[in-house]
């Protein structure tokens, strides 16, 4: 009974912190464009939107991922025959890549923070797709668990990477034809 206790609190918190994953960057992308802006509404926007990406980053998204840790580890500690389980070898390496994103992000707001943010809003939405793919990849492993099952759920990860370029490609061009780049 405590595992899926456990196990329920997990998937919160993942949940939580992909919300502040999905959308740190967002806020990245509106402080750079208001950068561009007229001086009076940087002067506005820039600090009103440093203020959200702290409240964010450090309300939200930290606690959630320390709290995704804890949880995590407390069930492999209740099912250590998960660690032996092939599905959950490649989580890992999805996790490890979770925690380098996550942390590059928090590279990039003490760059906001400091106005040294230098990353153009196009290279930033492309950015933003990367939590996407790892949550794909993370679903896909824990509900097929199957050695093949993953992998054809891994294949429409690329799939789906290929789109979002797609679009956000299509989205560039959009707003280059309305002028507003």
């Amino acid at each position: 009974m405590t595992y899926f206790y456990v196990k329920a609190l997990h998937i919160i918190f993942v949940v939580t912190w992909f919300a502040g994953l999905f959308y740190i960057p967002r806020l990245f992308i509106y402080y750079i464009e208001a950068q561009q802006k007229s001086e009076t509404e940087k002067n506005i926007l820039g600090p009103q939107l440093t203020l959200m990406t702290k409240r964010l980053w450090f309300i939200i998204t930290w606690p959630s991922l320390v709290l995704t840790f804890i949880f995590g580890f407390w069930m492999l500690f209740l099912r250590p025959a998960l660690f032996l389980e092939l599905w959950m070898q490649i989580k890992f390496v999805f996790l490890a890549i979770l925690v380098l994103y996550h942390l590059k992000n928090h590279q990039l707001y003490k760059q906001m923070k400091n106005n040294t943010l230098t990353w153009t809003s196009s290279k930033m939405r492309i950015w933003n797709e990367v939590a996407t793919v790892v949550l794909f990849a993370v679903v896909f492993l824990a509900i097929l668990k199957t050695s093949i099952g993953w992998v054809f759920g891994v294949s429409g990860i690329i799939g789906l990477g290929v789109l979002l370029m797609i679009g956000i490609k299509a989205y560039k061009r959009y707003r280059i034809k309305k002028g507003e780049l």
